[in-house]
């Protein structure tokens, strides 16, 4: 789990480390260092200039990993009805005490999955995940939540209850989500008392904590996916496209408008975002050790299972306490630590530790090893835009505290005592300078960034076995003192509730009604409404739902098992106009990039069933028949343009038809297919209609 720095002591292999890099690495340094000066505008960025180059793969590439194997496991339980739920089960050893040591597996995430009751996975469809550790707070935690200015933890949930544990999120239904939350923000805004200054700080308050104690199982149980699928590899019962499904998803929840996004970009969300994150943690990796290096101090990374370097530890040597050397505190936010009267009189966790004559970490015993007794002086998070963020002081519990509530007094203030809200012009011009000055100068007062590492950080504590117990102990006990959210749970209670909301959510599930099943019934009976109803029915439908504010939504009336046809053909019509849309975005020849017998599958199913299709799905295949050379291909793609009835289609076909360029015989067939769907009365525009009737005419004469 610890990764292992491959010097340890940096104080005294800086010089030698320079001598070994080339003119070229040289050159890219001192542009970075010219960058940092005249446009960051950071103090000390002589000391840090090499740390401005992105170095992604520092901390891969600076020790030999010791990872742990995490111990995650899939556990898979068929439901009556048509679908099974899929939980993600975690080697918590690092909160593994007494009788729970022998069985140190928690469940983590569930995840139910509608399969409709067959083994074809095109008609699968994802519907909600449950993080365990995720539960209804209690009346004590809701009230304390309540309380403005209240910025600490309070209790712990003692039980999780009998009824079904909440679900994180929808997987279905993210869009929903997304007006919901919209709706109630304006409602308050506008509506709810909004001259009373008492009713806007508690509601505010308790809004706030309740979404950041959301956001925060939203981070862990992203992390425990991705560690899983790292795990897992090819032998995960999820396919591939569903687990990246899942994460952006997940990833898009911090996104205001996130859960419109269409599914053909959750690939591209994924991508960019776990890019994004690996490229900051290089960064903040390079520049925190170069920082440790600088003062004296020792550097070691944490790693979580999956191999990721998320956190790091700055520690210092007993003997060097009384070294009496200069100290720049900028981007480790730390008091000196030289001289202090707190690290002379230690009696916290210290560890020794031995190196050899060329300052290399080595075991006891090693010939002429010299032992030194390590304090720890700080824990960083590597996710932080800018700078490493601080987030546990060993001396000062109240320094990474203040920080994480700066901005949120800044904006509680604001957005109670001086009663703005998100629609008032000056607060939004205030809080964009604010923003704008304190990325600048990488502040680490980034609430969502903090939120995220400290997130990840309790995660990191109760999955690792690697870590010193007594020092996991210290750091968790500084962690809760850290934490601002009475919603929130300590590590050993989260452990204990996972079980039992687990317990109560297989429960929930195997109840012959009232369960999941008849929850899975209705979902799918509301499914159904835009295959029955038209569009200005469904605006009129939803209009009913908002009017009573989310009491009545419409569910099509039918007999148990009838609604399995139309749904199995309306999902796997939209798997194949998934897979087509994301062919068609390739620049390449369709059949070099891809499965040509794949995509002529797709092709044959839209042609079959194309009186559902929409024009996005046209559009597709339009493009699809432009980058192939595939004959069949060609014609696969013709017909389907034929059936699938909309205007989109047809003027595809006309299209063709017009463009000279083109092969004869696929002008002449797209032709045919325009008289018979003319023939047929099918949807056409009218500058296509009249196209259709000239080329009929001419052809006559």
């Amino acid at each position: 789990m610890l990764q292992k720095e491959r010097d340890c002591d940096h104080r005294q292999v800086s010089h030698e480390r320079m001598n070994f890099v080339n003119s070229n690495r040289r050159a890219r340094r001192i542009a970075c260092l010219i960058f940092a000066l005249l446009h960051l505008q950071l103090p000390g960025a002589k000391t840090v200039a090499v740390a401005q180059e992105l170095i992604v793969a520092a901390p891969q590439n600076s020790a030999p990993p010791q990872t742990q194997t995490s111990g995650f496991r899939l556990e898979r339980l068929p439901l009556a009805g048509g679908a099974e739920l899929l939980t993600v089960f975690g080697s918590l050893d690092g909160l593994a005490r007494g009788k729970e040591a022998k069985d140190p597996d928690v469940p983590l995430v569930s995840i139910l999955r509608d399969t409709l009751g067959d083994a074809t996975t095109e008609n699968d469809r994802l519907r909600y995940v449950w993080m365990h550790t995720y539960t209804r707070p209690t009346i004590g935690q809701r009230a304390a939540s309540a309380v403005p200015f209240l910025y600490t933890r309070v209790a712990n949930k003692k039980r999780a209850g009998k009824g079904a544990p909440p679900h994180l999120i929808d997987l279905a239904g993210t869009g929903r989500e997304v007006w919901h939350r919209v709706f109630w923000n304006a409602l308050h805004s506008i509506v709810l008392n909004p001259h009373s200054l008492t009713a806007k700080a508690t509601t505010h308050a308790y809004r706030r904590n309740a979404d950041d104690y959301r956001k925060a199982h939203v981070i862990r149980a992203l992390a425990v996916l991705t560690l899983y699928q790292a795990e897992s590899g090819t032998g995960s019962v999820f396919a591939p496209h569903e687990l990246k499904e899942i994460q952006a998803r997940l990833m898009l929840t911090q996104k205001t408008f996130g859960g419109l996004i269409d599914d053909l970009y959750l690939g591209r969300v994924y991508d960019k975002q776990n890019s994004q994150w690996l490229d900051t943690r290089g960064h903040n990796w390079e520049l925190l050790r170069q920082r440790a290096e600088a003062e004296g101090f020792y550097f070691e990374p944490l790693e979580m299972p999956g191999g990721n370097t998320t956190h790091a530890l700055l520690w210092i040597a007993r003997s060097d306490v009384d070294a009496g050397r200069a100290y720049d505190k900028r981007f480790l936010n730390l008091a000196k630590p030289y001289g202090d009267e707190r690290l002379r009189r230690w009696r916290g966790y210290t560890e020794t530790r031995y190196f050899d004559a060329d300052n290399r970490r080595v075991t006891p015993g090693t010939e002429g090893a010299r032992a030194v007794e390590l304090i720890p002086l700080a824990l960083y998070g590597l996710d932080h835009p800018k700078i490493p963020i601080l987030l546990v002081d060993f001396r000062d519990n109240l320094n990474p505290k203040r920080r994480e509530m700066s901005k949120r007094v800044l904006q509680d203030v604001a957005r109670t005592t001086a009663s703005f809200t998100n629609l008032d012009l000056p607060f939004i011009l205030g809080r964009a300078v604010y923003d704008y000055v304190a990325e600048r100068r990488g502040a680490d007062i980034n609430q969502p960034s903090r939120l995220r590492a400290y997130s990840q950080l309790k995660l990191l504590l109760a999955l690792d076995a690697s870590l010193d117990p007594a020092l996991r102990d210290e750091v968790s006990r500084k962690l809760e003192r850290v934490s601002m959210n009475p919603l929130e749970n300590d590590l050993e209670a989260e452990a204990r509730l996972a079980r039992e909301q687990y317990a109560a959510l297989v429960e929930h599930a195997r109840r012959p009604s009232g369960g999941i099943t008849d929850k899975l019934d209705r979902d799918r009976r509301a499914e159904l409404t835009p295959l029955v109803h038209s569009r200005t029915e469904q605006v009129l439908l939803r209009a009913a739902s908002v009017a009573t504010f989310g009491l009545y939504r419409h569910r099509e009336a039918v007999a148990p098992g009838e609604q399995f046809a139309p749904l199995d053909i309306a999902r796997r019509l939209a798997h194949h106009r998934q897979f087509l849309r994301e062919v068609a975005r390739s620049s390449a020849a369709v059949e070099v990039q891809w499965d040509i017998a794949e995509v002529r599958r797709s092709l044959a199913f839209v042609g079959e069933h194309g009186a559902r299709a929409d024009g996005k799905t046209a559009t597709a295949v339009g493009r699809i028949f432009a980058h192939t050379k595939d004959e069949e291909t060609q014609r696969l793609c013709l017909s389907s343009l034929y059936r699938i009835n909309n205007e989109t289609a047809k003027n595809t076909l006309v299209r063709i038809y017009r463009d000279e360029s083109a092969d004869a015989r696929w002008r002449n067939l797209s032709a045919e297919y325009l008289r018979k769907a003319a023939r047929e009365s099918q949807r056409i525009s009218d500058g296509d209609a009249r196209i259709i009737a000239a080329m009929s005419a001419t052809e006559g004469q």
